[in-house]
């Protein structure tokens, strides 16, 4: 028996991006919202990969404050990210693209805090960096 937790639960905010296009599409929502939206939570997610690749190193050569400053640093970097791209997209263009991306986002930030603490709580393990 596998320890590791459902994809489902781990890419949850993946798979609700994938969803959503569609959705934007057929409701007519803007669809640059979407895009900037799609474009800052995959470069978010590579960052926090990173981080996590980084952290793991950091831990097997022993240097625990390496691997938190590695995990810090994401987690504010993928928080001023998405922000900034909400914030750019809606000063930028229309309001409705700058809120249809704030909205997407919230959506997406509470899909992968659920999931991923549905994934934890599923099976955890011992090994976890970073979320």
């Amino acid at each position: 028996m596998s320890s590791d937790p459902p994809l489902a639960l781990r890419y949850l905010d993946f798979l609700i991006l994938a969803l959503a296009l569609p959705v934007f599409l057929i409701a007519g929502w803007p669809l640059l919202g979407y895009v900037v939206t799609a474009a800052a939570w995959v470069a978010q997610a590579l960052l926090m990969r990173w981080a996590e690749r980084r952290a793991t190193d950091a831990l097997a050569h022993g240097d625990r404050r390496r691997a938190m400053g590695s995990i810090g640093a994401a987690t504010l970097g993928r928080v001023w990210l998405v922000t900034a791209a909400i914030l750019l997209v809606g000063l930028l263009s229309d309001r409705e693209d700058g809120l249809a991306a704030a909205i997407l986002s919230a959506v997406l930030v509470t899909a992968h805090l659920g999931g991923t603490a549905l994934a934890r709580l599923s099976s955890p393990s011992q090994g976890d960096v970073g979320a």
